[in-house]
């Protein structure tokens, strides 16, 4: 703690940040090189470190419009909010800042100045996944801070184990602080049960499906990819998927794929096309029109012919029917009663993909802390077996 803090802001002046706000424009997190900011004391690791440029990082699935940092930003926003801080800078000199930073308990405990170190442990069992876009978020937050890594996203991680570390500017690595651990607690939660899932399923492929958090859609999927999963379409606009809907509508599915043929035709598109069959029936229909019909079917889904049974264990025998039907003609899926439990099962019927709503829209958090006291972190871990 410096011997003299600096003086804490005067509260009455943030009512200026509405005017100011649209007379100065502030950068989103304020430089190492600004006269206001926190200049970073770069200490040595004290254990090897991953570096970035050893690291492989798995990359975030395409997208046209998606905007990731925009996205942290949200995330930055509705926790700490924007506020403009003008307050006194040494004697005389006025200072404005614009930073994420309106965490008034920071602004109220910890002086300007005051660096920090603080570790990342985990507090279960699985497969952390989110560095990557931990390191987004920390520089979105401050560039200066310095971050490093003992394991990279798709490691599997003990209850206990530090995995990483960020040095710099106390109030600032608070700040970015639950906001990196919420993206990396849900992330490393969907790639943990991917990671089971897919090893389960073996040979087929674990898919995840559009039942994603609203907003989040992209790391979501982003961690089904770190956990050893492949993404389904990522929108609507990638592939054509004809569901039960549209099939109920076009009076059936073979009307349905004729439609599709005509329509990817005429606009001159070259997208893979998907079809769910819920019966064996719509299985022989659509193979008859792929048959006799140049098409662009490239799947099919087969959809809820995975019977559960009273004693807990599964009926596969109608999904077998449907891929022995197939025969190789096209990609199979199976979706639907799909669990831990019960994949292992599925993938032995021979069916390409197996897909699960379950790994993104009901997934268990994996619990992670990022602390600054380790060593009494790790005691209050121990005391509740959370260590």
């Amino acid at each position: 703690m410096p011997a003299a803090a600096a003086a804490p802001p005067n509260p009455n002046v943030l009512q200026l940040a509405p005017r100011l706000r649209g007379l100065v424009s502030f950068p989103s997190s304020y430089s190492s090189s600004s006269p206001f900011s926190n200049r970073l004391r770069l200490r040595l690791p004290r254990a090897a470190s991953m570096s970035a440029e050893a690291r492989v990082p798995v990359a975030p699935p395409a997208h046209p419009t998606y905007d990731l940092k925009a996205v942290i930003n949200l995330a930055l926003s509705e926790d700490a909010g924007d506020r403009v801080l003008i307050f006194q800078y040494e004697s005389d000199t006025l200072g404005i800042i614009f930073t994420p930073s309106g965490d008034v308990s920071c602004l109220a405990t910890i002086p300007s100045d005051v660096k920090a170190e603080a570790t990342f442990i985990a507090k279960e069992d699985g497969v952390v996944a989110g560095i990557s876009l931990a390191d987004m978020i920390f520089k979105q937050v401050d560039p200066s801070l310095k971050v490093e890594w003992f394991e990279s996203d798709g490691n599997y991680v003990h209850k206990g184990l530090q995995f990483g570390r960020v040095y710099g500017c106390a109030r600032n690595i608070i700040v970015a602080e639950r906001v990196v651990l919420n993206f990396m607690q849900r992330m490393s939660g969907i790639a943990t049960m991917t990671k089971a899932m897919a090893d389960a399923a073996h040979p087929a492929c674990i898919l995840e499906t559009r039942k994603t958090a609203p907003g989040l859609r992209l790391v979501d999927k982003w961690a089904v990819l770190i956990g050893g999963g492949k993404n389904h379409r990522i929108g609507l606009f990638d592939m054509v998927m004809i569901k039960d809907n549209h099939i109920s509508v076009a009076g059936g599915i073979t009307n349905a794929m004729k439609f599709v043929d005509r329509f990817l035709a005429k606009e001159k598109l070259a997208l893979p096309v998907e079809v769910e069959t819920r019966t064996l029936q719509e299985v022989k229909d659509l193979l008859e029109y792929a048959a006799e019909n140049n098409t662009s079917l490239t799947r099919i889904m087969l959809d809820n012919m995975v019977v559960p049974l009273g004693n807990g264990d599964i009926d596969v025998s109608m999904l077998k029917d449907a891929v022995e039907l197939i025969n190789g003609r096209f990609e199979t899926e199976a979706s639907g009663n799909v669990t831990i439990d019960t994949v292992k099962k599925i993938g032995e019927t021979g069916v390409t993909y197996i897909s699960s709503g379950a790994l993104t829209h009901s997934v268990k958090a994996l619990d992670i802390s990022l602390k600054i006291d380790t060593e009494l972190a790790l005691q209050v871990g121990r005391r509740t077996n959370r260590a």
